[in-house]
């Protein structure tokens, strides 16, 4: 009897051990692609690419541009300096791919996270929200091209995805060592959690300058058309049913609703960057949090830098994708250190393969 059962042990065991290698190499690759995607949507969004295939999911209704060559033409004959053209429909269509392979990747994982729920600490819940998470993100990468770009729902794409960019660090987080964090002090999760809520808070108005194209609306820094407080129309400028360039009453936007818009952005950026930086500052030598708490000082650095020379340098495209990224960049870090907090006075977290 004990010769029959120790080798169907040690096979559940080792078939075990294959599925778990397998999912945290599925993790780490959805946490890298969900970071790629999140540049590659900036480079869409910067290029006006976002309706370089006006329909969805396919492009003129064929799988690839390739077959959609005519359409694209007669377009791009009617409006030379439109939305379509064969470079903006291969730009947006391999964004449309990417995501659909991302999508495939974190079903699979979630099969994996399932299928692994036994083991010791192996909860599927997080990986069910990463499923749920990833499936609203593509609602809204429809209804980007089905509301022709409307401001409100592309900037809840763009939340959306940094959010979904959370759940996969999360994810992937549970899965590296790292070294064991000291006892918690001073409330240092409850500080990161209230530094990532105001940082979600600013990707928004950030998302809201991109997609209203307000990147341009202050030439000058650090006052604004030579003024620190200048004319500006919130109500306009945050009336959020509304279409691409327009008021809520249909008219062309103002010039006071735009620099309403990045006036905000901008001023708001000096909360963000005190607030996490007096943490990261305070975490920059503390075992288990240095190294995340080093880079998100740099990448603070890099987000103020990218700011001012997009506005100097009347946005770059290649400034503001990497300005772009530096959010992405900063939430991936701030999720870190909360993850890492939370496991503050506990051991370190030894590799799951070890179960």
């Amino acid at each position: 009897m004990d010769g029959s059962v120790a080798p169907s042990s040690a096979a559940r065991t080792g078939s075990g051990q294959r599925l778990l290698a397998r999912y945290r190499k599925l993790v780490f690759l959805a946490w890298f692609l969900t970071l790629d995607l999140i540049m590659f949507g900036a480079f869409v969004r910067l290029t006006d690419s976002g309706l370089g295939c006006p329909d969805w999911p396919g492009c003129y209704g064929h799988l690839s541009p390739l077959g959609a060559g005519e359409h694209i033409r007669a377009a791009l004959e009617a409006m030379p300096y439109g939305p379509v053209s064969a470079f903006k429909a291969w730009v947006e269509m391999i964004h449309r791919y990417a995501g659909a392979f991302l999508g495939l990747m974190i079903i699979a994982i979630a099969v994996c996270a399932w299928r692994l729920r036994r083991l010791p600490g192996r909860s599927p819940v997080l990986a069910g929200c990463v499923l749920v998470m990833v499936c609203v993100q593509g609602a809204f990468g429809a209804w980007t091209v089905t509301h022709r770009l409307m401001p409100l729902v592309v900037t809840t794409h763009l939340v959306l995805g940094m959010g979904l960019l959370a759940l996969m660090t999360w994810l992937a987080a549970r899965e590296k060592t790292h070294a064991p964090v000291p006892e918690d002090p001073g409330a240092g999760r409850a500080w990161m959690a209230l530094g990532l809520a105001v940082l979600f808070l600013q990707v928004a108005l950030g998302g809201w300058v991109s997609t209203n194209y307000a990147a341009l609306a202050c030439m000058d820094f650090p006052t604004c058309h030579g003024a620190w407080v200048p004319p500006m129309d919130f109500r306009e400028g945050y009336a959020l049913l509304r279409g691409l360039g327009q008021l809520s009453t249909g008219e062309l936007i103002s010039q006071d609703a735009l620099t309403a818009i990045h006036w905000t952005h901008r001023n708001f950026a000096f909360l963000v960057i005190a607030l996490l930086g007096i943490l990261a500052w305070r975490w920059r030598r503390t075992p288990g949090l240095a190294g995340p708490a080093r880079l998100l000082l740099a990448l603070l650095a890099l987000q103020l830098l990218t700011g001012l020379t997009t506005i100097f340098f009347q946005w770059p495209l290649l400034i503001a994708v990497m300005h772009n990224g530096g959010a992405a960049g900063l939430v991936l870090v701030g999720v870190t250190l909360l993850w890492r907090l939370s496991r503050a006075g506990k051991p370190a977290v030894a590799s799951r393969e070890t179960h």
